[in-house]
């Protein structure tokens, strides 16, 4: 009896790669430039989770404070990140470093909804580079670094969806989430949205939903909350991990 044909060649492609990393299989599956930044974002992965940074002094540790805008709130259904902003931190200071700001291409129609709250049209997501290329460079972008933002875990899944898409990767950077730090410090506060808390530190609202924007403010919010948090003398990460994790 013969063996039945094979009609699955680009899964056990996939399979290769996914066992032994970068081969010339994979390059002519996706093409060479797709299969490089797999590789990369791969080796990015791999390299993260030898890095303990739960011994990192807060007042010097080197940060990404980062903004996803996004078509709707479920990755895992069909929405697709627009737009990825962040700026490089070291402390309670920005580092003298060009910010990271990227329109994605989703390959579907944005909601107007989301236009409108975003200002993202259809044409200008229409002529942004595709999604493996944003991730790729904001990989490259984010280095080994710490990553923060508000309400994180909306970030979090996005990213995590994305990358095992695109790489069958996780995200493997440490993160902390300016929200849970602001329920820490004001226990008796209502509401903790990003308006909310922007508003209560004063810090100035330059243009919301814009994920460059919303980066910036965000760090500036930390700034605060980490004067706070040394005062508090908290001065590693792991030790603010354990103090969050009683919130």
């Amino acid at each position: 009896m013969k063996e039945p044909k094979d009609t699955n060649s680009r899964g056990r492609m996939w399979n290769l790669y996914k066992m032994g990393g970068l081969t010339p299989a994979i390059a002519s599956m996706f093409g060479s430039s797709n299969a490089q930044q797999m590789a990369f974002i791969r080796s990015m992965s791999r390299e993260q989770r030898k890095e303990s940074a739960l011994e990192m002094q807060l007042s010097e540790m080197e940060a990404v404070v980062f903004d996803l805008e996004t078509t709707g709130f479920y990755p895992y259904n069909g929405d697709e990140i627009i737009s990825i902003g962040g700026v490089i931190i070291r402390g309670g200071s920005f580092e003298e470093a060009e910010p990271f700001y990227q329109l994605v291409n989703p390959k579907r129609k944005i909601p107007r909804h989301i236009t409108e709250l975003t200002g993202i049209t259809n044409d200008m997501a229409e002529h942004a580079p595709d999604l493996m290329q944003v991730l790729h460079d904001f990989m490259d972008f984010i280095g080994k670094r710490v990553l923060i933002a508000h309400g994180s875990g909306h970030d979090k899944q996005f990213l995590n969806s994305a990358l095992w898409r695109t790489s069958k990767v996780n995200l493997t950077h440490r993160m902390i989430d300016t929200m849970m730090i602001a329920k820490w410090l004001e226990p008796k506060a209502i509401h903790y949205g990003l308006d909310e808390v922007l508003d209560r530190y004063g810090v100035e609202v330059t243009e919301r939903h814009h994920a460059l924007h919303d980066s910036i403010m965000t760090a500036k919010l930390y700034f605060q909350f980490l004067r706070q948090i040394l005062d508090r003398q908290v001065t590693t990460l792991g030790e603010l991990y354990a103090y969050l994790s009683r919130h």
